[in-house]
């Protein structure tokens, strides 16, 4: 007959009170702190940031937008000139 190992017959050969003592133990439980405290502060880091993300593209959309479509309308403007200038020729040398 074979020998029988030591916590042989117990649920998979864990302890249930070995598995006990390393749950309550003083390190698992400060873990277990530092994990709540990590989630807690990376729930707050997110919620902030999203708030700063959207005063960011509100600013965007107010300050810049508007740049952009003004920069625009004065290259149209350009090219409109300048098709109307290829059009009807130079402007006579007196007429500035």
């Amino acid at each position: 007959m074979a020998p029988e190992r030591k916590g042989a017959g117990k649920s998979g050969g864990i302890d249930s009170s070995i598995l006990a003592k390393i749950i309550n133990h003083d390190v698992a439980s400060k873990g277990r702190r530092a994990a709540c405290g990590a989630v807690y502060v990376s729930k707050k880091l997110l919620r902030s940031t999203g708030k700063a993300a959207w005063i960011a593209g509100t600013t965007f959309l107010i300050l810049v937008v508007p740049l952009f479509i003004q920069a625009e309308r004065d290259q149209m403007l350009g090219e409109i000139e300048f098709q109307q200038a290829s059009i009807l020729g130079p402007p006579p040398p007196g007429a500035l």
